[in-house]
């Protein structure tokens, strides 16, 4: 950004680590939905879906914020909102079905969260994803979107700092004409 203008930089979602963990419950609910659910069934769509939504509204959400803070701020929340949904889905799976949630703290769930923290790529999960039963897969998806949303959740705290402390479009605006006036 030149010294008087007032598009910020933006983009650069690809570096997001909730991008990262959103592309990866992407790509598992894709294989999830693939090996475990009839191709008739409508909840296919749903979720991939809410998983495609997850994912693509971070993107595009980093792209808007040079020219609006706010867009960039409810895309984020709609992202959010997504994988809420598809967590319900989830959830949805184990209860009808009559197979176990894991525990917060039980240690399949430690288990990939250490696993989460050290990686950010489908590739990490790919053997556990495409080759366990539909019980631990749904379980290990749990987990990547309560990860993921627990980074959204920090995003979006971190949105709105930005936007408190820089203000929106018309006010970068307002200030970069006010610098570049000859006084």
């Amino acid at each position: 950004m030149a010294d008087n203008g007032f598009i910020p930089a933006h983009g650069g979602y690809e570096d997001l680590k909730s991008f990262q963990k959103a592309r990866i419950v992407y790509d598992g609910t894709v294989c999830f939905c693939r090996r475990f659910l009839d191709k008739r069934d409508r909840t296919i769509d749903q979720m991939v879906q809410a998983a495609r939504s997850g994912k693509q509204n971070i993107l595009e959400g980093s792209q808007a914020s040079g020219t609006s803070k706010e867009m960039e701020i409810k895309l984020t929340n709609v992202a959010r909102a997504s994988l809420e949904e598809l967590l319900e889905d989830y959830l949805d799976y184990l209860r009808t079905r009559g197979l176990k949630l894991w525990a917060k703290d039980s240690r399949e769930t430690l288990f990939v969260r250490k696993l989460g923290a050290r990686n950010r790529s489908y590739e990490s999960y790919r053997t556990y994803l495409e080759s366990r039963p539909p019980e631990v897969v749904a379980n290990i998806m749990i987990c990547l979107i309560h990860q993921t949303n627990f980074l959204l959740d920090q995003l979006l705290r971190q949105q709105e700092a930005a936007f408190l402390k820089e203000g929106g479009l018309r006010e970068r605006m307002t200030r970069a004409r006010l610098r570049s006036r000859p006084y």
